[in-house]
């Protein structure tokens, strides 16, 4: 795990900032009047603090801390496992609930003081739904059919294919470099492309360049998951989550050691963005998409190894 990385969104933000500061003031209010509820998260939670920076009550103060070997709630004991089971990216509903919430407020309040009877309060009525409407579409998370063929490799992020590229990559040695455009109309959450184990995670501060432009790849803000195929030849895979002009924020919530599904999700990338898969130039590769493709994450094949790298 690289050093830098203390949080699932290792670039923090102003929606983290008011998420963490909300849930000191809940910890409190629940230690002063809700004791047994606290003895009793307490009494299931399994681990340790580990990389936590505060005593979590219950699972929703591990959000951002899921990825530091801290507690853990089983399912049964999460009274909150519900919310994985909307159709939204779980990791963005903080964004979703307050971006909407003051688009709905700033509308509300032009008709309320009487902008109702002047052109430019139907036309501010109008901008906070159309954007309500964006935010809701874009941490949209739905369900995926995934590929389950020998040797398939599927997309880490849904997006338009931008580069294919042969390199001499420094941990793979001859490889493919494909390079996914994500606008601001794509579903942002990265899924794995193959099952494995992930071997590391490699955090870079960066620029916000526009996505679309190639140097964005080597200059903006990026966050490397490394994933093992289980079984030989065990090939090595990596996935680049990198920001984009608009989009500010990575969330990966994996850490070195845990095991991935081919088409299971592990993070996110909020507002536009770019995503990298570099995987083994090998002889008995095959790729079945070409620039220009549109895909989705964990549905659409991108290659196919005649030597399964993850069967």
């Amino acid at each position: 795990m690289d050093a830098q990385v203390r949080s699932v969104q290792p670039g923090g933000g102003i929606v983290m900032g008011i998420e963490l500061a909300w849930g000191k003031i809940r910890r409190q209010y629940l230690r002063w009047f809700r004791p047994r509820y606290v003895a009793q998260m307490r009494a299931c939670r399994r681990g340790l603090q580990g990389g936590c920076p505060f005593d979590p009550i219950d699972p929703r103060d591990v959000k951002y801390y899921r990825n530091q070997g801290t507690y853990s709630w089983d399912i049964k004991d999460d009274p909150y496992a519900w919310r994985d089971r909307l159709p939204f990216v779980r990791a963005g509903l903080a964004e979703l609930v307050l971006l909407t919430g003051a688009c709905w407020l700033i509308a509300g309040g032009f008709l309320l003081l009487g902008w109702h009877l002047h052109p430019i309060g139907y036309i501010v009525a109008l901008a906070a739904a159309v954007i309500s409407a964006l935010v809701i579409w874009f941490f949209r998370n739905p369900k995926r059919a995934i590929p389950q063929g020998p040797g398939e490799v599927v997309s880490p992020a849904d997006g338009k294919i931008v580069a294919i590229e042969e390199i001499e990559d420094p941990l793979l040695g001859p490889a493919i470099e494909i390079g996914i455009f994500l606008s601001i109309f794509n579903v942002h959450a990265n899924r794995a492309p193959i099952a494995g184990r992930v071997l590391g995670i490699e955090y870079r501060p960066g620029k916000m360049l526009n996505a679309l432009r190639p140097e964005s790849a080597k200059e903006n803000e990026r966050l490397e998951v490394r994933i093992e195929s289980p079984s030989p030849p065990f090939q090595l895979m990596r996935v680049r989550q990198i920001t984009g002009q608009f989009a500010r924020r990575i969330v990966c919530w994996v850490r070195p050691g845990d095991v991935l599904q081919r088409g299971e999700m592990f993070g996110m990338i909020k507002l536009g963005s770019r995503t990298e898969l570099v995987l083994p130039r090998t002889h008995d590769l095959e790729l079945v998409i070409k620039v220009g493709d549109r895909v989705q994450a964990g549905s659409s094949l991108l290659a196919r190894y005649e030597s399964p790298p993850d069967e």
